[in-house]
């Protein structure tokens, strides 16, 4: 520690200052500055650490010798967790035990206060224990978290012989038994893993709790103390723990994660732990990341973190599985069990027979991973062998991926009955998977900066994996119960594994990844002598693994061309059948929260009319004619049902274009009927909602007269109700009324389930549309803080369609509230007629689509009035309306 103004004695002298609270925060505020200056993001903080500690050393003890007088040395005033290892971060929290001795009176406990009360009002907002030595042995005894802080203490002032007697007590391992004490960090560790959904990879990361984070180093130095009673992780190279390279490895990472918690700490002035979206851009900057073309910053940054709490994360297995054995395996279960040549058994793990096996043969190095697939009673690989394999990762060069040997354990790795995923994860996690695949070293650790990918791409490729492995048990058959149906009629698995394996591997790369992917994807099927047939499909879902979400997401599926022309492009029924549950497995992936009842009524509807498609014949299509009179027919059959007269259907029907019948299903036009059809021209505006539709959503429908407005207020009304449109459908008669209706859902994605607030959005829509103005009430669709973070740039594009009777108008924007209320402003504005909208959001992106015309109906295909049309709707949405 360097020499330093803030002694015991400066303190000491403060607390005679008429303001010593004033005194106290400016030299706790002028502590962290220097800290902050003398900080290198290059270098290591270690010192830093340590200083920041005998700060709080110095002013602590002055404050307990000031506060408690002659009863100061009675008691003691002791550092427990990481102020007792001597690791202040410059904002971290300051935990601390006082024990007490018997003779406990009101005059100490006044005392006590007053220094408590000093300690918050100075701003340290300490995490302050007070006990007697038995009553702390006896929360030790019960709490292991307890036992844990104290396990690390440091007498900071105070009774020595308190300190001592307790220090013994502690130690002593009949207090909690070094096998007791493993299996509850084990399952703390466990519990902890599952908050961050058993990865390390997620987009805003928490270096201090998070997988592969501080916490993993430090359960590792807290089991191999207490046993040991050692004093520093050195002495795992002592104990044959770790060699010499791999202590160093553990120290370098666990300096990385000190550097990056300090930055945070200088970056927020607060004790800050998690990456989040809000600094990572900085830290980057920081820590001399700059663009590459392809390669922002920000990405080789959170992929240098990646990489780091990858390495920590095998270390923490590797450790603990070492500990576990020396701790509480029955030795006699060390003796090796023969399993082939190559391997033996030991307490349940897979270790090679000799250190030279990978050595001698190279394809060992996969052959171990199918045998933990073929032996479902092994927990996994020893430390020793992952060791190994970490030291023979050179072996897998060119001629190694060239073996036809290799080439076929690596697909008989994919085509077992069990265990793929996690073998593929092991594979990943010690190096073969990016090894054997060279291009797949290129996505490891690669994080895709948006809202949309939540893991990185290796991550998120593993999952998809794991997603369709969930189709094919029947433990899982409940999830997706459609999918396991379809997954029981795919007659190659392995088919839909590789074409995962390889769909998202050309990222990063620049250019369009499907289609980089495809040949990577082709050139792998040829290496490993897949039949033509199959290495065609897989190529081909491949580059079309985002054909089936676009396609449901951004057209309109009820249209039979639309359902036509993507039937074309699939070709087949089994060729559907791999999409579909690639494309499902794939967004589930991608990020969990974003996958709801809307998009799996979506996709499986594309799936079903496409379905349908194909086994009638791309040959022979069904005309819009066709299926306007079928669903007309089907309507009127169910209405008539209900009690409906045939003029009365008449009626509500004669105005009617034919787009409507093709756009809505017969049972949605028997709902809208019944509605039109009892309500009078004073009962206008008419608005109905239905909390669950077969689509999961809700829908809201509107009729009334035709006005310009009338989108705009509805989208707007929406929005400062907390909901979230899914789609939207403009039909606008041929006497000027619309029926308009949104698919809904909650802000949290959930349906509408509360009588009390249809009534209310109902009520609140009307009156609005009465009004010809949405509510102004407070708006109640916040933008996520993580949002404001990804801006997209605005695009507004006309695509072309000669055949089209309306102008298709493609927005890509950062979605926020009101987005299509201000969209609607601007039609109003522009004097055009909106006949349809297609709602897309990905993560912060919107993907909006608005199909429109001319106030006489006409497409707008000028050139100059689309630019006018373009600029405007760029200024509204550039204006803070």
């Amino acid at each position: 520690m360097t020499d330093t103004l803030f002694t015991e004695a400066y303190f000491a002298e403060s607390l005679k200052d008429p303001q010593p609270i004033a005194a106290f925060k400016s030299a706790i505020a002028s502590e962290n500055e220097q800290l902050k200056l003398r900080f290198k993001p290059s270098q290591s903080p270690t010192d830093l650490l340590s200083e920041k500690a005998g700060f709080i050393d110095h002013l602590l003890s002055a404050c307990w010798t000031h506060f408690l007088a002659d009863e100061a040395d009675h008691q003691a005033l002791i550092a427990t967790g990481g102020y007792g290892r001597s690791e202040l971060f410059p904002f971290s929290d300051i935990d601390i035990l006082i024990v007490l001795n018997q003779e406990f009176t009101d005059k100490i406990q006044d005392s006590l206060s007053a220094f408590s009360n000093f300690l918050w009002d100075i701003g340290l907002k300490p995490g302050l224990r007070t006990c007697f030595t038995s009553e702390c042995v006896a929360f030790a005894l019960q709490d292991q978290t307890i036992f844990t802080s104290l396990l690390e203490m440091r007498l900071i002032s105070g009774n020595a012989d308190l300190f001592e007697t307790l220090s013994k007590q502690i130690i002593n391992t009949q207090l909690w038994s070094s096998e007791r004490f493993f299996l509850a960090k084990m399952n703390e560790q466990e519990q902890r893993y599952s908050k961050f959904h058993d990865t390390a990879y997620n987009l805003e990361p928490n270096i201090k709790e998070g997988p592969g984070g501080l916490r993993d180093i430090q359960v590792i130095s807290w089991v191999f103390k207490h046993h040991y009673n050692a004093h520093s992780l050195r002495e795992l190279i002592k104990y044959g723990f770790l060699p010499r390279s791999e202590y160093d490895s553990l120290v370098a990472a666990r300096d990385i994660l000190w550097r990056l918690r300090f930055a945070l700490h200088c970056l927020t002035n607060r004790c800050e732990d998690r990456l989040l979206f809000d600094h990572q851009r900085e830290m980057a900057v920081m820590f001399g990341y700059t663009d590459k073309e392809g390669n922002p910053d920000v990405e080789q940054f959170m992929q240098f973190f990646f990489k780091t709490v990858v390495d920590i994360e095998r270390l923490n297995e590797m450790l603990l599985q070492l500990l576990n054995e020396r701790l509480i395996t029955n030795h006699e279960t060390l003796t090796p069990t023969p399993i082939t040549a190559n391997f033996s058994a030991i307490a349940g793990y897979l270790e090679v027979s000799h250190d030279e096996v990978f050595q001698n043969h190279p394809l060992a190095l996969l052959e171990i991973f199918l045998l933990l697939q073929q032996s479902p009673s092994l927990k996994g690989i020893r430390a020793s062998t992952i060791r190994l394999i970490r030291k023979s990762l050179g072996l897998i060069d060119d001629d190694f991926r060239h073996n036809k040997q290799a080439n076929r354990l690596f697909i008989e790795i994919l085509r077992q009955p069990r265990g793929i995923t996690h073998q593929l994860k092991r594979m990943n996690r010690y190096g073969v998977l990016a090894a054997y695949l060279p291009d797949f070293a290129n996505i490891v650790a690669r994080m895709q900066y948006d809202l949309f990918h939540i893991y990185t791409v290796d991550e998120h490729t593993l999952f998809v994996i794991r997603n369709l492995r969930r189709f094919a048990l029947d433990k899982h058959s409940k999830e997706l119960p459609f999918c396991n149906n379809i997954f029981l009629l795919t007659p190659k698995p392995d088919v839909l594994y590789i074409s995962a394996l390889f769909h998202d591997i050309a990222k990063g790369r620049g250019g369009d990844h499907s289609s980089l992917g495809e040949k990577i994807a082709l050139d792998f099927c040829r290496q490993h002598s897949l039949s033509r047939q199959d290495s065609k499909l897989i190529a081909w879902l491949v580059r079309n693994h985002l054909l089936m979400s676009m396609t449901a997401q951004r057209k309109d599926i009820s249209d039979p061309e639309v359902i036509h022309n993507f039937a074309l492009q699939v070709g087949s029924i089994e060729y559907l059948n791999y999409l579909y549950l690639l494309t499902v497995a794939d967004i589930r992936a991608t990020n969990p929260s974003l996958w709801n009842t809307w998009k799996d009524a979506l996709l499986k509807d594309l799936y079903v009319a496409t379905h349908r498609a194909l086994h009638r014949g791309l040959q022979n299509p069904v005309a819009r004619s066709e299926r306007i009179k079928e669903t007309r027919k089907e309507a009127h059959r169910e209405l008539t049902k209900l009690g409906i007269s045939k003029n009365a259907i008449s009626t509500s029907w004669q105005h009617l274009s034919g787009d409507y019948f093709l756009r809505y299903s017969a049972d949605e036009i028997a709902w809208h009927t019944i509605a039109i059809a009892a309500s009078t021209e004073e009962e206008l505006p008419l608005v109905l909602l239905r909390p669950q539709t077969q689509r999961g959503s809700a829908e809201i429908f509107v009729y009334t007269r035709n006005e310009a407005q009338i989108f705009s207020i509805c989208t707007a009304t929406l929005d400062h109700l907390g909901l979230t449109i899914l789609d939207a459908r403009i039909i606008t008669t041929e006497d000027q009324y619309v029926l308009n209706s949104f698919q809904v859902l909650e802000q949290s994605g959930e349906a509408i389930n509360d009588l009390y607030r249809e009534i209310h959005i109902c009520d609140t829509l009307r009156q609005g549309l009465i009004n010809k103005k949405a509510n102004s009430s407070k708006n109640i669709h916040k933008q996520s803080r993580q949002a404001r973070h990804f801006p997209i740039e605005t695009s507004v594009t006309f695509l072309d369609n000669p055949l089209s009777k309306h102008t298709t108008i493609e927005l890509i924007t950062t979605d926020r509230a009101g987005l299509l209320s201000t969209i609607g402003k601007a039609f109003t504005k522009l004097d055009i007629h909106l006949h349809d909208a297609k709602i897309t959001t990905i993560g912060s992106r919107a993907e909006d689509m608005f199909y429109v015309t001319d106030q006489n109906c006409q497409p707008i295909v000028d050139a100059q009035e689309q630019a006018r049309m373009s600029a405007t709707i760029l200024r509204y949405l550039s204006d803070k309306q």
